[in-house]
């Protein structure tokens, strides 16, 4: 069973995300707040496994919620809702600790999705911003266009000493970089690392 706490300023939203998700069997809504603040009180008090939390909140936002959270309770997973696409808020948001992001515009299917993917321990994004995360046309790419490389390498079963034997680098260079994605894109643990490399290969290779 999912213990789940819902965070957003917009009443409307808060009910339509209750009703789509009260009717998943291994669910259960254990509390919602309408501010980061009042959630971070909800949230010690019922302890739950994952947060739904909007981006844009009066007062504190989504993202230092989730930074706070990191650092207080860093077993409670958190998946951003949000109305911005820009590639600056899903950086600043991963980096923030959040495991998942979905825009609020996208099908209902993608929260249900996130929240299956993070509790899996897994990473979650929205269809269209998997696809902008590695164009290194983009004005502020989240990975350069080197550590692009290495995660594609990954994603296709290379080794760091593959990988360092094809780009001609140091297999040091190579951890380093390795270590650098995962900062960026809030993964933890090498595991996680080439989890998500496999999981957005096809991504990967967009741009």
């Amino acid at each position: 069973m999912i213990r789940l706490v819902i965070v957003d300023d917009h009443p409307l939203v808060r009910d339509g995300l209750r009703l789509r998700l009260a009717s998943l069997p291994d669910l259960e809504i254990v509390g919602e707040a309408s501010n980061a603040i009042e959630a971070l009180a909800l949230i010690a008090q019922v302890a739950p496994d994952l947060v739904l939390a909007d981006v844009d909140m009066p007062g504190m936002s989504g993202i230092d919620l989730v930074a706070q959270l990191r650092q207080s309770m860093p077993a409670v997973q958190v998946v951003m809702l949000s109305m911005h696409g820009d590639p600056s808020y899903l950086q600043r948001a991963l980096q923030a600790g959040a495991r998942g992001y979905v825009l609020k515009d996208a099908p209902a299917s993608d929260v249900l999705a996130a929240i299956q993917a993070v509790r899996a321990g897994g990473t979650y994004l929205s269809g269209a911003l998997s696809k902008r995360l590695f164009r290194t046309r983009a004005p502020r790419p989240l990975l350069t266009p080197r550590e692009s490389q290495v995660l594609r390498a990954l994603g296709g079963g290379a080794s760091s000493k593959q990988i360092a034997r094809d780009f001609g680098l140091s297999v040091r260079t190579v951890e380093a970089h390795r270590q650098s994605i995962k900062r960026r894109l809030g993964v933890e643990g090498q595991a996680g690392l080439i989890k998500f490399a496999v999981e957005h290969t096809r991504e990967l290779e967009v741009g």
